[in-house]
């Protein structure tokens, strides 16, 4: 089997989520895994039963960073691993010239561009447009699509009487860390729009207060629930009646992939990852960035359509199992670890 050193740097959201769910799934194939990671994740306990972890910000110009620099190469050395896989571009710059181990760099957006990438063998996308994208900024080397697959959580609903929610409204439930690109105050406008629609807002971030003080301006702070971030946002999302993924700008979108898991359908605007996946009108519904009417048409038509909203919800589970599912996928990293890329470098 094996041995992959994991170097992230990452901070919490759907990111990290899939980052802690491929660390489990090849833990279960007997992969022996090292990580170096960012301090005081609130997912490091997930991942601590997998092997050591070294924890450092890694910022560039440091006395830590040096060291952390020196314990790679030491690792490298007494460790021998076969993999060092970095995630997103700091993580990339901790790569040495190190030519017994396949170097890895796994992209979940579109990279502004690739000097940091500079010691890598191959690049991995979770979607096909990362590598043509790539390709543009003039790299060479091999970029192989590999996709993400959700956690594999049971959906227990939470009760709405958890967070004060009557039963019978309309519940929208959207996730995610609180940016202007994840265009959750769009779904607050929504919601503002459909009369006795309630909203749970799943996740936290620099946005919270002007959220919160959007809610405010139109009117339904009593009908928002800002939940924060929780352990398994899947339960909160299948006690909801739609899920809403308004991003502006959106590389994949894993928590559709928990709303379509937990049975929910989805409303998603035309941002990267939701136009490659989804297709509309079968496995849930797109409108245009910014488009607030045709977001809220298409909650007012799930709302009062229970048939065209299961005929959804069945698409989104025969997708999920087309593209996303985790056998597949972490048999293509066990092939790309071997030399055997099954990935598609296409």
């Amino acid at each position: 089997m094996p041995k992959v050193l994991h170097l992230h740097f990452g901070k919490d959201g759907g990111a990290e989520r899939f980052f802690v769910n491929l660390a489990n799934a090849l833990g279960e194939r007997g992969v022996e895994q090292r990580f170096i990671i960012r301090p005081q994740r609130l997912w490091r306990k997930e991942i601590e039963a997998l092997g050591p972890i070294i924890e450092n910000h890694y910022r560039y110009i440091s006395l830590s960073s040096l060291l952390l620099e020196w314990q790679v190469r030491w690792m490298l050395k007494q460790w021998q691993p076969d993999v060092i896989m970095a995630w997103m571009s700091r993580a990339a710059k901790l790569i040495p010239n190190w030519s017994t181990a396949i170097k890895l760099a796994r992209l979940g957006t579109f990279p502004t561009d690739l000097k940091s990438y500079s010691r890598c063998d191959a690049l991995i996308g979770n979607m096909p447009g990362i590598r043509s994208h790539c390709k543009d900024l003039g790299w060479t080397r091999p970029v192989f699509t590999i996709s993400n697959f959700p956690r594999e959580v049971t959906p227990v609903p939470v009760g709405r009487a958890e967070l004060d929610t009557p039963e019978d409204a309309f519940l929208i439930s959207g996730a995610g860390r609180f940016v202007p690109r994840k265009g959750h105050d769009l779904l607050i406008h929504a919601a503002a729009q459909i009369p006795d629609a309630w909203l749970w807002l799943i996740g936290d971030g620099q946005e919270r207060r002007a959220l919160e003080k959007l809610a405010h301006t139109a009117g339904i702070a009593d009908r928002v629930r800002f939940v924060g971030w929780v352990e398994e946002p899947i339960h909160y999302i299948a006690a909801t009646d739609v899920f809403g993924m308004p991003s502006r700008h959106e590389p994949l979108g894993n928590v559709i992939l928990e709303a379509w898991q937990a049975g929910v359908p989805v409303v998603a605007t035309r941002s990267e990852g939701p136009s490659w996946y989804m297709i509309d009108n079968e496995n849930g519904m797109l409108v245009d960035i910014d488009d607030l009417d045709a977001f809220v048409t298409a909650m007012r038509r799930l709302r009062n359509d229970s048939g065209f909203a299961e005929t959804l919800v069945a698409g989104g589970h025969m997708r999920l199992e087309e593209v996303f599912n985790k056998n597949r996928i972490v048999d293509q990293y066990m092939d790309l670890f071997a030399g055997n890329p099954s990935g598609g470098e296409k």
